[in-house]
């Protein structure tokens, strides 16, 4: 990982603490850069490199190894829920925050930085067609079984997906948009992708509680060990399996061992789910994945 980027990194989550704890900003400033990010940087991020992607049958690979995750997770959790008799809502948040992985908000500017620019695209792919619709099918779904609300129908997990911008960027750019547009749009599209990795770590910063919860070591430690090791060594099994090589390869691994979803952390506190066990999860993890990250980039160099 080059040094710049990853004392970048360290100094913008350090600032969003900093600023959370001294409530510098207003109580939304972290929901606000959010959106920035996800309706504007984001969506640049992913118009700058999926012209770059060639429609290929291995793409369909890497958007299937984090479903096939999933099914890995949900085996996995159950059993040792009943093992280490969990509760309900703790069984919940570990389904949540181990299924879903901050593949976007990390693993864009990550996977640049850990692996290089043309692996980027590869996170997109794994990004949108497999975390993203998982978050939008599976993940309304435990928050409705488990948090008491209404189940969602397909109507509800249709317009969910309709709605997000990046998707929306993501066919512009298998369709019309060129790989070399004019100079103007690609200097404006790097300008407002390089500004991810900051803002996306300063949102992080602002939203992530690092509470200690005794009672729920247990579940922590669990849910921790599954998403940052156990995962992407599952995912390392995966790819030779699917044929994927190369930066393809590396891009996949990387992305499965991104640390809990921020928003996924965030919806469980919303529907009371775990609320310390969640916030733990998102923000340990996060910092635990600034260790573990490198280590699993290395991967197949």
């Amino acid at each position: 990982m080059a040094f710049d980027a990853f004392a970048l990194i360290l100094a913008m989550l350090v600032l969003g603490y900093v600023f959370q704890r001294l409530r510098a900003l207003p109580a939304d400033a972290g929901r606000t850069l959010n959106l920035v990010v996800l309706y504007v940087c984001l969506p640049a991020a992913v118009l700058r490199y999926a012209p770059r992607l060639q429609l290929e049958p291995a793409l369909l690979a890497v958007a299937a190894v984090p479903w096939l995750l999933l099914g890995a997770t949900v085996v996995l959790v159950c059993l040792l829920s009943r093992w280490l008799r969990l509760r309900r809502d703790e069984h919940a948040v570990l389904l949540l925050t181990v299924a879903l992985g901050n593949t976007s908000f990390l693993g864009y500017p990550l996977t640049r930085a850990l692996i290089g620019e043309h692996a980027l695209p590869y996170a997109v792919v794994y990004d949108q067609f497999g975390v993203f619709l998982m978050l939008s099918t599976f993940g309304l779904w435990v928050l409705a079984h488990y948090g008491g609300e209404h189940t969602p129908t397909a109507r509800d997990m249709a317009l969910r997906v309709v709605k997000f911008p990046p998707l929306w960027a993501l066919l512009v750019g298998f369709t019309v948009m060129p790989e070399h547009p004019p100079g103007w749009i690609e200097g404006g599209l790097q300008r407002l992708s390089e500004a991810l990795l900051p803002l996306a770590m300063l949102t992080i910063g602002l939203s992530v509680r690092l509470t200690l919860p005794r009672d729920e070591l247990k579940p922590l430690a669990v849910g921790l060990a599954l998403k940052l090791a156990l995962m992407p060594a599952l995912a390392v099994l995966l790819v030779p399996l699917l044929g994927l090589q190369g930066e393809m390869a590396r891009a996949t691994v990387l992305e499965s061992a991104m640390p809990p979803m921020v928003t996924a952390g965030a919806l469980a506190i919303g529907h009371g789910l775990a609320p310390r066990l969640a916030a733990a999860m998102v923000g340990y993890g996060v910092l635990l994945s600034l260790l573990t990250l490198p280590l699993w980039a290395q991967w197949g160099s």
